[in-house]
């Protein structure tokens, strides 16, 4: 999927009206939607357990926490990428910790101009956990397709009497032959030994 037409689901935690209404605003002339709202830890941690989000902005501190834990865990747990605004005190002393963990890091107050370049930061991040991802999920393709050859491989060696050089030759043979993967040759000799 083209960036252009991505859209990215966000979730705020913030307690601050203003920073809410801000960030609606803002979120709203982005790829952002759905945006959803929460004013505190505990619902936001509920929020991740229930929702993938490809973003999370943690405006701290919160009422019942500092919000910086939560943030942490966010990016080491979930494929989320987390963009947490800290005033200048807690910035201080955390920016090493936090960025450690891959959290995006901004001091407050924050401009519009900032808030929109951090959500485009937030997008290329995102982007590259979604590569990262299809790119895992192809290696796990691959090492099942590997998986289910061999298996294929070890039943024409015991029903067939053949090497495993003439196995392996005759999948990649008949995969050539009638135009199909080895991986459905070999889901066929499977099929075929294991119904006889």
């Amino acid at each position: 999927m083209e960036l252009q037409q991505q859209a990215y689901h966000v979730l705020v935690v913030t307690a601050s009206k203003t920073f809410r209404s801000s960030a609606a605003e803002l979120l709203s002339e982005t790829r952002c939607a759905p945006v959803q709202f929460v004013s505190d830890i505990s619902t936001a941690k509920r929020a991740v357990a229930e929702t993938p989000f490809d973003f999370v902005i943690v405006n701290a501190p919160l009422p019942d926490d500092a919000g910086i834990r939560f943030a942490l865990d966010v990016s080491d747990q979930k494929n989320a990428v987390v963009l947490l605004l800290l005033p200048p005190d807690l910035y201080a002393e955390s920016s090493d910790r936090v960025i450690s963990h891959g959290v995006f890091l901004l001091s407050k107050p924050i401009s519009k101009n900032g808030f929109l370049t951090a959500i485009g930061w937030l997008s290329s991040a995102r982007e590259l956990v979604r590569k990262s991802e299809q790119k895992v999920l192809s290696v796990d393709e691959k090492m099942k397709e590997i998986r289910i050859v061999n298996r294929a491989k070890w039943l024409l060696i015991e029903h067939r009497r053949l090497s495993e050089t003439e196995a392996h030759r005759a999948i990649e043979k008949q995969a050539m032959d009638r135009c199909i993967t080895r991986l459905t040759v070999a889901q066929e000799i499977i099929d075929l030994y294991s119904d006889g």
